[in-house]
């Protein structure tokens, strides 16, 4: 209430020194015109932040209303120079089309959020993929990786460079401890898979043929003027081979839940379609 009765003062004020209309062309609770168009306080009042103080209220009501007069008055012009059956019926048929496509989409997408079933197991990815196994070509190189980025003044770096190619797991645990006290940047997760290309953007290695590259190094040390980078490439996929079910699993649920979704958009329709024939509810001539 104390929003609205500062939003309403706020518009008097303003409109009082505005010169858009006379008193006489305004009607009551009414806060602009254009031609027979008029733009009330109701429509006005709800449009302020409740943040907002009363500086950037006056002027977030005054670009509205003046947004709005601009809107109409295009309008109108438009209105008075389309002229004509043919476009007004275009027109017309637009907007039914456009009515039609609003009305049906907010109807699936309920009926998509109230029976969609959204569970699908390990099971049904892994048949999906064993059954397009063409639709899951890598287009880019992908790793698993253990890296960590420390300054070069960093203590003990014999050790991270002992712990780094490491397979045991109380080496990768030293390791982990090390790289929240001193690294800069630390990953050591190599049961997932990574984009090469990212791992690029983070540690400065150079080469002209990534997959190359990639068949021929394990273990990397890098440095710049700053930092040492230790990088383990624990496995590796180059592009244009079969994408690991791994990296695929959440891309083959979207797929699975697409699948569902319009299976059950076309199972509605064919409903909708046999009742109203069995009833009786259309006719085709």
């Amino acid at each position: 209430m104390l929003k609205s009765s500062i939003t309403y003062m706020l518009i008097c004020l303003m409109l009082a020194s505005c010169s858009y209309f006379s008193k006489d062309e305004q009607k009551e609770s009414a806060v602009a015109r254009v031609y027979d168009k008029y733009l009330y306080l109701e429509d006005v009042v709800n449009i302020v932040p409740t943040n907002a103080n009363a500086k950037d209220s006056a002027m977030i009501v005054k670009n509205y209303i003046n947004n709005w007069v601009k809107l109409n008055l295009l309008i109108h012009q438009a209105e008075s120079n389309l002229e004509g059956d043919s476009i007004q019926k275009e027109i017309d048929k637009q907007l039914v089309n456009y009515r039609n496509s609003l009305i049906t989409y907010a109807y699936e997408k309920e009926l998509v959020s109230q029976k969609l079933d959204t569970i699908v197991s390990d099971a049904e990815i892994e048949e999906y993929y064993k059954g397009h196994p063409q639709n899951f070509e890598l287009k880019d190189n992908i790793i698993k990786v253990l890296y960590v980025k420390v300054k070069k003044n960093a203590p003990n770096l014999k050790k991270v460079q002992d712990w780094y190619k490491s397979s045991k797991d109380e080496d990768i645990k030293k390791l982990e401890d090390y790289s929240h006290q001193f690294a800069e940047n630390f990953y050591a997760d190599d049961q997932n898979w990574l984009l090469f290309d990212d791992l690029l953007k983070e540690i400065p290695i150079k080469t002209y043929n990534k997959e190359q590259f990639l068949q021929n190094n394990r273990l990397v040390e890098v440095q710049d003027s700053a930092y040492i980078y230790f990088v383990n490439i624990k496995g590796f996929k180059i592009k244009d081979s079969v994408s690991p079910l791994s990296f695929e699993k959440d891309n083959i649920k979207n797929i699975i839940l697409n699948k569902r979704k319009l299976e059950l958009i076309d199972s509605m329709n064919k409903d909708i379609y046999d009742n109203a024939l069995k009833n009786k509810n259309f006719e085709i001539y």
